[in-house]
């Protein structure tokens, strides 16, 4: 059965018209025919949203039955059953009521997929698992409902549904989107145009990365070479000297001038040796990049302005940044340098900027190393001076009479320059030619093969020694050239690798696209098996190149001890490479187990944790319990004592001391126990709508009469929570306040409502606790300052916090004015649902 197709509206915030877009695509298609229904939509009581639904087909709801409350979902049974072509499902990140099939809508949604069903939806950028942090640092609250990044990624269609957020304040102060009430406190809180302004740019970047993450698959699916400027991306390309910092800042300008401009500094390399660059000036010039927002790339390539242009077009770049040569004026006669050559062959589709800087015309400084042993090019003049030099020389030397001596120098000369250029075989070559010839034309007997004088010969034979001796140095020389340069190249691609190890770069995925990227292959991947019979898994692959399923598809394959190779397509490598592969394949070991072991040691770690808990609740026992246990024991054995004549008021004084001792083994069994459920997370709160006046007072009773006062208005909301954990998170709380307050203070505990908030505030005029330890306090088996052991376990307020968020609320703690703590529960109003109301949960006040 064919996968039905996904299709999401994707907003900033609510009330940009997610749901008003995704009923208006509806009706489109119903008039065109389409079978559509409505498996969920909430409207919000916003008029023209339910207009909207007029004229659609909407399965009934299913309601469930939860915690005394009953709550609609979408009957996913129904719509299966139904089968229409399209179904419309609102709020993607939804997290259903407890009893349904699945835990949340967006798993709904893969069961209509599977089946074969369309599906429009809409989300906010928000609710989307990867930006919670982001979002929290925004608006200052976490967002509890989230949806996979993968899931919305893998949407057929993204639509983003946007309003400016002038335009959206407006449709909430006109009350289009919350009701009266709720207005100045949603405009005042997460409704704030700097929020909405964040918020809005996530999105709207979101988006963006998707489209070119389908930009870039487009042209890989198609061969399309050709740049398409959608977006500003500046390739810098370095040279490793000082003037890189210059280029990077001038390619950061000119990216901020775009919307969503990058930029790319690479420094390029010789296959086979670097070129003389000072690597603390290539990390400076790493790190600067990487500030300003770039990245920072190393390519290997024999040809640099061919390996530039072709890094730029396989980037999608639109502009390159070179600096001005620092050639002095004479070398140019070698060629006409990177730039001029870049820029004669970047085309119409690639700009090319040449910026001036402090080093141009001073020289490249140090020498650069060449390519393997002797180029190609000179080789092939090498071979032109060995050959036809001397017969040319012979000419010139005809038309003048110069002497022997002088003669058999010129041609010593040209051999020396056979040599330089060409190596050992050129030189050799023009040695054998040059002899003949001077033989011939400059030997008595003239234009005869031979040699009438002895000396002669002995000349002839010099000058063939010294042109082979002058041939042998000069490849001996190449040679070594060639081998410092790879050693140099190895060094550093070396170094550059300890260099991420020491940053803390050691992610398996990173660090197979640096391989990829600096021996430009294709793809690379990580191969495994758990035995020599056992098939090959992947446990990391970069880069768009045909899959590999075993080492043996592999165009280079390194092999990592018996159970492991790094595997790479694109290109056959040469033999002298491998070496330097080794060191990253031995990498990728080292980072995939270090990955492998830090799960272990998060495993561990959680381990740990409950040993923690475990130990403490054993000290907890061993001291705290056991000393009401033995004042029980004593009271009793007195009591029951028939060697005693105890009076009525000594009888009640030790009853009394049993009762207390009975309650306070009560109260601390009953946190540990507590302490326990929430460890473990078994906590499941029964949520009803209740009044906090009915239950705040019975959290007092365990307090000394007159040392807490109350203020609680009738008139606030009801709220919804478990009346049980409430009424134990305020006992604690104020248990507590009562502990630290002075004598003649009493503990206040005030109610007060905000938006679709109400909030319990528990002030007392103690002694404080400092910010730095604020956090703190709530930790399970925390004491604060010198509280005595008699004084409890530390439990209290770690279980009063876990209630209350088990219940959707917050618990925190300020500083009272004048002096004291004050601590703030936070609970939401009843009839709020905060995955319909998104701004139930607005910025955290300064509480």
């Amino acid at each position: 059965m064919a996968r039905g197709k996904l299709r999401i509206h994707l907003g900033a915030a609510p009330g940009v018209g997610k749901t008003y877009a995704m009923l208006s695509e509806a009706q489109r298609r119903v008039g065109r025919g389409t079978d559509c229904v409505v498996g969920f939509v909430e409207h919000h009581g916003r008029p023209r949203t339910e207009v909207m639904l007029h004229g659609l087909e909407q399965v009934p709801r299913r309601e469930l039955e939860y915690r005394g409350g009953v709550f609609p979902e979408m009957d996913l049974d129904a719509v299966l059953a139904r089968r229409p072509q399209v179904a419309l499902v609102d709020e993607l990140a939804h997290t259903n009521v407890p009893g349904s099939r699945n835990a949340k809508r967006w798993q709904d949604v893969e069961e209509l997929l599977a089946a074969g069903i369309d599906v429009v939806s809409t989300v906010d950028i928000q609710h989307l698992e990867s930006l919670g942090d982001v979002v929290e640092s925004i608006t200052g609250v976490r967002q509890q409902e989230t949806v996979p990044d993968e899931v919305v990624r893998r949407a057929d269609q993204v639509e983003l549904v946007d309003m400016t957020p002038e335009a959206l304040r407006r449709r909430m102060a006109h009350g289009n989107i919350y009701q009266p009430d709720k207005v100045d406190a949603a405009l005042s809180n997460h409704f704030r145009p700097g929020n909405l302004t964040a918020l809005r740019e996530l999105a709207l970047l979101w988006v963006a990365d998707r489209v070119d993450a389908h930009l870039t698959r487009y042209r890989s699916e198609h061969r399309v070479s050709a740049i398409w400027g959608s977006r500003e991306r500046i390739v810098v390309g370095l040279t490793g000297g000082p003037e890189g910092r210059t280029l990077i800042r001038r390619g950061a300008r000119l990216a901020e001038k775009g919307a969503g401009g990058e930029v790319l500094a690479v420094y390029i390399a010789r296959n086979d040796g670097l070129t003389s660059a000072s690597p603390k000036e290539l990390a400076l010039q790493r790190t600067l990049v990487e500030d300003l927002g770039g990245t920072f790339h190393h390519v290997v390539g024999d040809d640099i302005p061919a390996a530039l242009l072709a890094f730029a077009r396989g980037a999608n770049a639109t502009q390159i940044v070179l600096g001005s040569s620092r050639r002095k004026t004479w070398q140019y006669v070698f060629g006409p340098g990177v730039g001029a050559t870049v820029a004669r062959e970047s085309g119409p589709d690639l700009d090319v900027h040449i910026v001036t800087h402090d080093e141009v015309a001073r020289g490249r400084g140090l020498p650069v190393a060449r390519g393997a042993r002797l180029g190609r090019s000179r080789r092939v003049w090498g071979w032109i001076a060995g050959v036809a030099g001397p017969p040319l020389l012979a000419v010139l030397l005809n038309t003048v009479d110069l002497g022997l001596a002088n003669d058999m120098l010129l041609f010593l000369a040209l051999t020396v320059a056979a040599a330089l250029l060409g190596g050992l075989l050129p030189a050799l070559a023009s040695a054998a030619v040059g002899s003949l010839l001077l033989n011939y034309f400059y030997t008595p007997p003239l234009h005869r093969w031979t040699i009438a004088d002895p000396k002669n010969i002995v000349a002839i034979v010099i000058f063939v020694a010294v042109g082979v001796a002058v041939a042998s140095v000069v490849d001996l020389a190449a040679r070594r050239t060639h081998q410092a340069a790879r050693l140099r190249a190895e060094s550093e691609i070396l170094a550059f690798l300890a260099g991420n190890v020491l940053r803390g770069e050691t992610g398996l995925e990173d660090l197979l696209e640096r391989v990829r990227e600096t021996f430009g292959m294709e793809s690379a991947a990580l191969l495994e098996r758990a035995g020599d019979v056992e098939p090959w898994t992947c446990a990391g692959r970069v880069g768009r190149g045909r899959p590999v399923e075993r080492p043996d598809q592999a165009d280079v394959d390194i092999p990592v001890g018996d159970h492991m190779a790094l595997a790479l397509t694109g290109r056959v490598l040469p033999a002298e490479d491998r070496r330097v592969l080794a060191a990253f394949a031995a990498q990728a070991a080292v980072v995939l187990d270090r990955r492998r072991l830090q799960e272990e040691a998060d495993r561990a770690r959680t381990l740990a944790e409950g040993n923690r808990i475990r130990t403490a609740l054993l000290a907890a026992v061993s001291h705290d319990l056991r000393t009401p246990l033995a004042g029980i024991k004593a009271a009793v054995t007195s009591l029951r004592s028939e060697d005693v004549e105890w009076s009525e008021e000594d009888r009640a004084e030790l009853l009394e001391g049993i009762e207390e001792g009975a309650d306070r083994l009560d109260h601390l069994v009953g946190n540990l126990l507590d302490m326990s459920r929430l460890q473990t997370g078994t906590v499941t709160p029964l949520i009803r709508e209740v009044d906090l006046d009915e239950v705040v007072p019975m959290a007092l009773g365990g307090v000394p009469e007159g040392s807490a006062g109350l203020d609680v208005p009738e008139t606030l909301p009801m709220v919804a929570v478990d009346p049980g954990l409430l009424e134990r998170a305020v006992a604690n709380l104020v248990e507590n306040a009562v502990k630290y307050s002075p004598p003649g203070a009493p503990v206040l505990v005030a109610a007060s409502a905000l938006a679709d908030r109400v909030e319990v505030r528990v002030v007392d005029r103690g002694p404080g606790v400092p910010d730095e330890a604020k956090e703190r306090i709530f930790e399970p088996f925390q004491r604060h300052g010198d509280a005595p052991r008699g004084a409890g376990v530390g439990l209290g307020l770690a279980v009063a916090r876990g209630f209350a968020e088990a219940m959707g609320g917050t618990l925190n703690a300020e500083d009272t004015p004048g002096g004291g703590l004050t601590m703030v529960l936070t609970l939401r109003a009843a009839g709020t649902r905060p995955e319909l109301h998104p701004a139930a949960e607005p910025e955290r006040q300064a509480s």
